[in-house]
């Protein structure tokens, strides 16, 4: 029997994830498109939760339910696209990605003016989830 076949699976998992801890990059080290496809679904756990808890407690109202918190979320989100999908097409020269960031916050643009019966926030979901996409393309292009 050899020392290593001699090693326990306790010793050889411990041994994986020390190693999967050391290969892992910091969170600086995260692209500007990694951050905002996290950002996008932070935005889509915001969208449930609050249509969640308007839905199960009739009387909350608000600092979420306030247009204001919306429009400035997406001027952060149109904030982050510029400088990423931007720097992509600068980088790769591929257009596809900013193409589909860009349509993505049309779409979320839009579910501001929708009336607040859903609607808007399925609109919102559906255009975080194509901005999100277009963030994917984007890191998938330039690496």
């Amino acid at each position: 029997m050899t020392h290593v076949a001699s090693q326990t699976p306790a010793l050889t998992r411990l041994g994986a994830i020390v190693r999967a801890a050391r290969d892992s990059r910091p969170l600086t080290a995260l692209s500007g498109d990694q951050l905002a496809m996290g950002l996008s679904g932070l935005c889509l756990v915001h969208c449930l939760a609050t249509t969640i808890i308007f839905a199960s407690i009739a009387s909350v109202g608000g600092v979420l339910h306030n247009p204001l918190f919306h429009e400035i979320g997406l001027i952060i989100a149109i904030g982050f696209a510029l400088v990423t999908l931007l720097a992509g097409v600068l980088s790769h020269g591929y257009m596809m990605p900013f193409a589909v960031g860009s349509f993505g916050l049309g779409i979320m643009a839009g579910a501001l003016a929708r009336p607040h019966d859903g609607s808007e926030v399925l609109a919102t979901m559906i255009g975080v989830a194509v901005v999100a996409l277009g963030h994917d393309l984007n890191r998938r292009a330039t690496h």
